[in-house]
Parts: C-alpha cells; structure tokens; sequence
C-alpha cells in the first residue's frame, strides 16, 4: 500500500463525550445531526498532491513532532481503516470497499479561534501517527474479526505510564459497521462546507478521485490524565488495538494486536 496516495479522511465526535472533554463541542453547536448519538462530520487531514499545507504527508510511524509554536496538543487514539473508494459513471462514490484496520494517532491542537476542524489537526511532517500493521478484516458488519477488538492508549511520561484514554470495544463507537459506511459514503458525496466542516466532495474532486481512503474513524473518550494533560517533548505514546479473546492492551507483539509507539519531539 502506497499511503501517500490515499486521501486522509477523519469523522469528529463518533465517541460519546469524547468532543465534550476536549472542549470542542461549542465548535458543532450550529451543526445539526440525524440522530443525537451521530457523528457531527468528516474533515480532510491529508489530501494528495494538494498545494494547500493539507498536501504534506503528515503521518509518522514512529515520532510525532509537536508544532514550533505553543500548541495544546492532546494524542487522539482512534481506528483508521483502509479502503478502496469505488465510483460510479458520474463519478459519485457508491461504495467503499474497507479492507484493512489499524491503530492511530489523530492527534490535534485545541485552537482557539480556528474555522475548520482540519487547521487543528495537520501542521507538517510526524503530526500524526499510524500503527505498526495492518489487520485483514473479513467482513466490515457484525460477527467479523473487529467485533472483538479493544482500543486502549497510553502516555509515558518521566518514566510513569498513564492510561490516555478510556479502554473501549470498538462495537462502542456510535456508529460502526454498515451504518457508519453508509453515514461516510453519504459525507463524502454531499458534506457541505458549514461552520467547521468542509466539503468532501470537492477535496476528492480536487485530488482527482483517488481510489484508495485511510479514514480515521473518531477518538476515544480520555481517561483522567488524557483530559487534564497535553503532550510535552519527551513523552512517550502508545495505541494498542487488541483482540480481547487472546490478548492484552500490553505493548508486548502478536500477531493479532497492533501497536503504535510514538516518541514526542
């Protein structure tokens, strides 16, 4: 997989509170939702072959580098998937095609003042993070290799490890399986540019109808020290995805759990 070829898509507040402890929730106040629990929107986080500074590969495997200037920078450990955008005639999206799951640091800048969600969450190289494999998945729905798999995060900082954010199944995400695809493929097709939103459509236009999506699917909830710290040069980040029926949230490898272990700069 050439990563670099695949637009960067996210989804804000697929996790319940998640968007209440980082202080963003005044951001969607305008935004209205199909149902209460739903996503309130996707957002760019790398466009390929963009002259905008959404155009740098952002993403690190194994540093993250916090902006020059003084951010409030917080790890945001989330899902990515992997998937194959499928078009029709028209070039409308009509499917995707999800293939592959792994760990991801979404991470983002609590700024003040900022008209689109993707000025938060892109500032150059190693500004975000990807795990260190990908897992196969069988069937994007119901009684698939997902249904068993946690996510768990952590910090460590002057030698002490804190957990990040909360341990959570990944069937808890609001929106999960068909009715998030069907959620995304609509986003992407007809997301308007509202408030701190953007439209999709018109950034797949942009980068000529890219065939391939890494989609961050939305953060956790924080854990007590996620909500209260910000990353600092020196910390260490860890994104665990474990299946709960033979693994851990450890950072000890196996061939079914996915690990990412960013250093911070």
């Amino acid at each position: 997989m050439d990563l670099k070829n695949a637009i960067g898509l996210g989804i804000a507040g697929n996790f319940a509170h998640h968007l209440e402890q980082a202080g963003e929730i005044k951001d969607f106040e305008n935004v209205t939702t199909e149902e209460p629990n739903a996503p309130k929107g996707m957002f760019p986080f790398y466009l390929p072959n963009s002259d905008t500074f959404l155009g740098v590969y952002s993403i690190g495997t194994e540093k993250l580098h916090l902006p020059t200037y003084e951010a409030n920078a917080q790890l945001e450990p989330e899902i990515a998937l992997y998937a194959h955008i499928i078009y029709d005639e028209d070039k409308k999206i009509v499917d995707l095609d999800i293939k592959k799951f792994t760990t991801f640091n979404d991470c983002t800048i609590r700024k003040e003042g900022a008209k689109k969600i993707s000025e938060k969450k892109s500032w150059g190289e190693n500004s975000k993070g990807i795990g260190n494999k990908w897992i196969d998945i069988d069937k994007f729905e119901e009684g698939g290799v997902m249904d068993n798999y946690h996510l768990a995060s952590f910090a460590l900082r002057d030698g002490v490890l804190h957990e990040y954010g909360v341990d959570a199944p990944l069937i808890g995400y609001s929106y999960f399986y068909s009715k998030l695809k069907n959620w995304m493929i609509d986003k992407m097709n007809n997301q308007k540019d509202f408030g701190p939103l953007e439209d999709i459509y018109q950034h797949i236009k942009d980068c000529n109808y890219p065939t391939e999506a890494i989609i961050s699917i939305g953060a956790t909830a924080y854990a007590d020290f996620g909500e209260k710290n910000y990353l600092q040069s020196g910390d260490e980040i860890y994104v665990v995805a474990y299946d709960k029926r033979v693994d851990d949230s450890s950072f000890k490898d196996s061939d079914t759990k996915v690990v990412l272990h960013q250093k911070v700069k």
